[in-house]
């Protein structure tokens, strides 16, 4: 179970590397491990300012993952009008919002049971 974990972590910095290089905005990630019956184990949320740059984030990311630990998403969905992009990597599910779009979904607060991480921008 460890050797998960420590892939899953691995996964998670990989992918916050990726936001943080195209300048993703408001990153959280929501631990769902604790909540019965959720698809995966964690969340990460982010926003751009436009879908071309919604766009970039998802690129970014899947070239940081993809030549750190050499994984591809499972699906990826939402990339025709780049609003919202969904990354599926099974234990670890990416959504890039713009942000209005963030706004009136509101994943954070319905998933609010969910331990919640706010990821400070480093740049």
């Amino acid at each position: 179970m460890q050797k998960k974990q420590a892939e899953t972590d691995q996964l998670i910095t990989e992918i916050i590397k990726g936001i943080e290089d195209i300048k993703g905005q408001d990153i959280e990630i929501l631990d769902l491990r604790d909540i019965e019956n959720t698809v995966c184990d964690y969340f990460i949320i982010c926003n751009g300012t436009s879908n071309t740059q919604v766009n970039a984030i998802v690129g970014s990311i899947q070239k940081s993952v993809s030549k750190s630990l050499k994984e591809k998403p499972w699906h990826i969905e939402g990339s025709e009008n780049a609003e919202w992009i969904l990354m599926d990597y099974v234990h670890v599910v990416v959504h890039v919002f713009q942000k209005h779009i963030r706004e009136f979904y509101d994943i954070e607060g319905l998933w609010g049971d969910a331990k919640s991480v706010k990821i400070e921008n480093t740049h």
